[in-house]
């Protein structure tokens, strides 16, 4: 009889452990390969990561109770996903993020049942390109800087058309060109599909795309490629950080001060530490670029551990914009008269208008003006948004919708009225106010569909649309020759957001969505409403102060003892219960501000339990806990030290994020 052979397994769940199943005689499992298995009571899919002629004891008995090894099921692939450089980065990941290894494996690799037999996405099948635009002195001194060296880290800073791209582009080219392997990450698929148009005609064939708006076997497909060494360039999103790229040579971070390349969902990774990560161990060249560092980022390139490369000019003939602020509190309207004036100015000249506004619906408070009743999500403690075009108040956290009341559901007065306003009611304004002029809305209520983004755009830049209005899809990412007019509609409205990086948010949105003025003529123009006309973040962001901004919010964040000074792990406890979710936080820092002492953690602090600024979400009671300290070694070692003795209560879930972008 041919020896049993077993295999070590492990599942996309909080275990940090391995399971061990039977290979069925005949059956030819790999490690690297996923197999359908049985999980308790349910099928269930997971990563085979080990193969073994032997088990332990563990695997056979609990106690004095014998147990069956279960068989694999079926195996999903043919061949493995995976080596051994994947599992060495995951194993990283759990020890970064305290996520288990199926966790890890879970988030890096695409999850397709099988290939599509279709290409991800299309282009042309062309080799890499002769015909690179030839670059300025400034470029080619940035190139130069890049390629002149095997490995190290880079920060290209540039204002807004001063050519980055390019420079990227180029040290891509030259990387190919050594026979190595390059990984182009970007924020987000749609708000940068210039710079993907522009790889994939460079690139052609070698050229691979990984982001959310594909299908999952579409993914499987580019991953199997990247991994066959097919592409030997890949550009996407936040998850395509993990390309099995072998040999590589470069990784590209482009618009590295963008909070989506944070995961939003556990494991919270940053695509950032994960590219530092593997610039380290593969030994490659790593170079971020902005025109707005963050200032964790700029505050390296200061003590010049990321060393700093400057463009200063606009390349295809434009200027930085003329700024102008217009104080809100002697405006009547939404829109000032100056703002419209230059819009009708605009229109007659031929050109073309972006108006900003980072907020969606038609206005964000149902209030009754005799009780002062605010109409609130039944399950998020956040005041419900009205959506005129669906005539529902909608939950901006959780997607619950109701039909806005005729009368107060509290003292049934008639007199109610909606305050506050978003892109819709910014649409409406400007219909009633320009009726002549084409105008376009571009957010995600609009945008639900696949192609809505794309041909908007392209509508857009063909000049068919005189306004285009809309959230952070058009702050970031146009290129379009005709606009030389900007208009940010609330320019403070991040400011009042309880978080240390609100300044610096509030900051780069501004001078981003400025950029889009004028960048292939002179006289770009931008107005700037705002309310706090005076308030050293509007100043430095209208007046193009980049480094008086940072250098005031360092200042800042020192005295705060906030990130670059310090490393945060947040940890969330949140409960549909609110008591059990009260005192398991009570007794979580009871635990950490024991093992604070008995290990004698210099320097560490401890925050809280305090609620979450939005207490509930989605039914669920929300406190959260801040350990801080100057280095992340002796809070990342105190915590995992709890986490090793402390028993979570059944109903409660704790959510654990390492270096924390968002504390709402």
């Amino acid at each position: 009889r041919v020896p049993l052979m077993y295999c070590s397994i492990v599942f996309n769940v909080p275990v940090n452990k391995a399971f061990t199943y039977e290979i069925p005689e005949g059956m030819i499992a790999e490690p690297g390969m996923r197999a359908e298995v049985m999980f308790g009571k349910r099928k269930i899919i997971g990563w085979i990561i080990a193969i073994s002629e032997t088990v332990s004891l563990q695997d056979i008995s609990n106690g004095d109770k014998p147990l069956t090894i279960k068989p694999i099921l079926r195996l999903i692939d043919r061949e493995p996903l995976f080596g051994a450089e994947t599992i060495a980065l995951a194993e990283w990941l759990c020890s970064m993020y305290f996520c288990s290894l199926g966790e890890a494996l879970g988030v890096m690799l695409p999850g397709g049942k099988r290939e599509s037999s279709e290409p991800a996405l299309p282009f042309e099948d062309m080799e890499i390109s002769d015909h690179s635009i030839t670059p300025s002195p400034e470029q080619q001194q940035a190139i130069d800087a890049i390629i002149s060296e095997h490995s190290g880290i880079w920060y290209l800073y540039g204002k807004t058309g001063t050519g980055k791209t390019e420079v990227f582009l180029q040290a891509a080219e030259a990387t190919l060109k050594e026979g190595r392997s390059v990984l182009y990450l970007v924020p987000e698929i749609a708000l940068t599909h210039q710079v993907i148009d522009s790889i994939q005609k460079r690139f052609g064939s070698c050229c691979a795309i990984l982001h959310s708006g594909i299908t999952p076997s579409q993914k499987l497909k580019e991953w199997k490629r990247i991994q066959k060494g097919s592409a030997s360039i890949v550009v996407g999103a936040r998850s395509a950080a993990f390309a099995p790229l072998t040999n590589l040579g470069l990784i590209i971070l482009d618009e590295e001060h963008e909070a989506s390349y944070k995961s939003g969902s556990f494991p919270h990774y940053h695509a950032r530490q994960v590219a530092l990560h593997r610039a380290s161990v593969e030994k490659t060249r790593i170079v971020m670029g902005s025109a707005t560092p963050s200032v964790e980022a700029w505050h390296l390139m200061q003590r010049g551990i990321i060393k700093k490369l400057t463009l200063t000019k606009r390349l295809a003939g434009g200027a930085m914009p003329s700024v102008e602020i217009v104080d809100m509190k002697h405006e009547e309207s939404i829109l000032s008269k100056r703002l419209i004036e230059s819009i009708i100015q605009e229109h007659e000249q031929g050109g073309q208008t972006i108006l900003f506004l980072n907020r969606r619906g038609f206005s964000n408070n149902w209030n009754c003006k005799t009780c002062g009743l605010i109409l609130k999500c039944k399950q998020c403690d956040v005041p419900l948004t009205y959506h005129k075009s669906k005539g529902k108040l909608i939950c901006h956290y959780c997607g619950y919708q109701e039909i806005p009341p005729a009368s107060c559901p509290e003292c049934s007065s008639l007199d109610i009225t909606y305050s506050g306003f978003g892109t819709e009611r910014i649409e409406e304004t400007i219909q009633n106010l320009l009726p002549g002029l084409t105008i376009a809305r571009l957010d995600t209520d609009i945008a639900v569909k696949k192609e809505v983004i794309k041909n908007t755009l392209a509508d857009f830049a063909e000049g068919k649309i005189d306004v285009l209005l809309g959230t952070q899809m058009v702050a970031k990412g146009l290129n379009i020759p005709r606009v030389k007019l900007v208009g940010i509609v609330m320019a403070d409205m991040g400011l009042a957001i309880p978080d240390f990086r609100a300044q610096e948010r509030t900051f780069a949105l501004i001078t981003q969505v400025a950029g889009r003025a004028g960048r292939f003529t002179k006289g770009g123009k931008v107005i700037l409403q705002t309310w706090r006309p005076k308030y050293f973040v509007i100043q430095h962001a209208a007046n193009n102060e980049l480094e008086d901004f940072y250098e005031k919010e360092l200042v800042q964040r020192r005295e705060q003892f906030f990130p670059p000074f310090s490393r945060i792990i947040r940890l969330i406890i949140r409960s549909k219960n609110l008591d059990k979710a009260q005192t398991t936080a009570q007794e979580l820092c009871r635990i950490c501000e024991h093992y604070q002492k008995m290990f004698t953690y210099n320097g560490s602090e401890l925050l809280g339990p305090i609620e979450c600024p939005i207490f509930r979400i989605t039914g669920y009671y929300r406190y959260h806990i801040l350990l801080r300290a100057s280095d992340l070694k002796p809070i990342h070692d105190l915590l995992y030290s709890v986490l090793q003795t402390f028993q979570k209560p059944g109903g409660v879930d704790i959510d654990i994020d390492v270096d924390p972008q968002n504390f709402m």
